[in-house]
């Protein structure tokens, strides 16, 4: 049986994906949705969850971090969970960092796992897999907090589970461009299910801008971040800003009244709402996964993408040199992987 853990809206899209590539008569799918607290990925997510049963898919929504007031908790949704992922011989992870995926897959350790895309991260996994090192997001400074200490053996755990070995295959579906780990499976995403389902867009005149949450993560400082989107928008024209779910209100609000742009904040994942229209001809965007899934997903609509640098002096004080040399790597294999043109602000 083929049980799918996901905890965003791309992780639904990405095993959507993977269900529609698989041959006809394959074993039936089950999605269990772990929802985050944040309401816009929960609107997201139950929009996603309802295309997942039109699809057939059989659809659990488990409150995992929304304690008693949600009726879930931890606890709970273990429990629940118990007799479902006892019975998977092929799990399907969005986020291999994400620490409660690691904590049930450290309890029911599966015999097959396939990683599917929940952002640039699949690139980070696959590289830390063939190092052999321990999986951590690259965003993160150097150093071990507590709560990292406290959950290491978790974390090592689930890298065992997360690797392939003498009783486990690994693969790793993906749109981005990774390299293989030492026995693991590469299967190519090419958004087949987004193609067929929707679109094709209507195109409008100008440019969009896709945001990022590069400043919510501790990455970027917001006084550079809106004075790029600002310079950006001059210079191409560019009418709408398409949130990322996790940009906070006080940005957006910020970026709105000294830009001028209309704001739009996405009910679906941005390969659907682009596939959907309308979208302008051109769509800039910062690094980010969606420099890697929109030209797939807008395959001969005629749409240029361009990729936006981000410059060093952008970057907030303390952030890791390897999280720059990520935003850099993202950027140059979209050029190289797509062809896509790199702009500044």
């Amino acid at each position: 049986m083929n049980t799918a853990l996901a905890e965003s809206p791309v992780q639904v899209l990405n095993v959507l994906e993977w269900a529609y590539a698989r041959p006809e008569g394959s074993e039936p799918l089950t999605l269990v949705v772990l929802p985050p607290t944040d309401p816009m990925s929960r609107g997201q997510l139950r929009r996603m969850a309802q295309l997942a049963r039109d699809e057939g898919v059989t659809v659990r929504w488990h409150e995992a971090r929304g304690g008693a007031g949600r009726g879930g908790g931890p606890v709970r949704t273990l429990r629940d969970l118990a007799p479902l992922l006892r019975g998977a011989g092929h799990v399907l992870v969005g986020d291999p960092f994400s620490r409660y995926v690691q904590l049930l897959l450290g309890v029911f350790p599966p015999r097959r796992v396939t990683v599917v895309d929940d952002g640039t991260a699949t690139m980070e996994y696959a590289a830390q897999l063939s190092r052999g090192e321990r999986l951590v997001r690259w965003h993160r400074r150097g150093g071990r907090s507590p709560r990292e200490l406290a959950l290491a053996p978790v974390t090592a755990l689930a890298r065992r589970r997360l690797a392939p070995g003498r009783h486990r295959t690994v693969e790793i579906f993906t749109a981005l461009p990774v390299e293989a780990p030492e026995g693991t499976v590469v299967s190519g995403n090419r958004f087949d299910w987004t193609r067929a389902r929707f679109g094709p867009p209507r195109l409008t005149g100008g440019a969009d801008l896709v945001g990022t949450s590069l400043v919510e993560t501790g990455v970027v400082d917001p006084d550079r971040y809106v004075e790029a989107v600002a310079a950006l928008a001059a210079a191409h024209g560019v009418r709408r800003y398409f949130a990322h779910r996790r940009e906070s209100v006080t940005k957006l609000h910020r970026i709105a009244t000294t830009t001028g742009l209309e704001i739009v904040r996405p009910e679906l994942p941005l390969e659907v709402i682009a596939r959907r229209g309308p979208i302008g001809r051109t769509v800039l965007s910062f690094p980010s996964t969606v420099v890697h899934t929109l030209p797939a997903a807008l395959a001969g609509t005629g749409v240029t993408i361009t990729v936006c640098d981000v410059a060093p002096e952008w970057l907030r004080a303390g952030v890791p040199p390897r999280a720059r040399g990520f935003l850099a790597a993202v950027t140059e294999t979209a050029r190289s992987a797509h062809g896509l043109s790199l702009t500044g602000a």
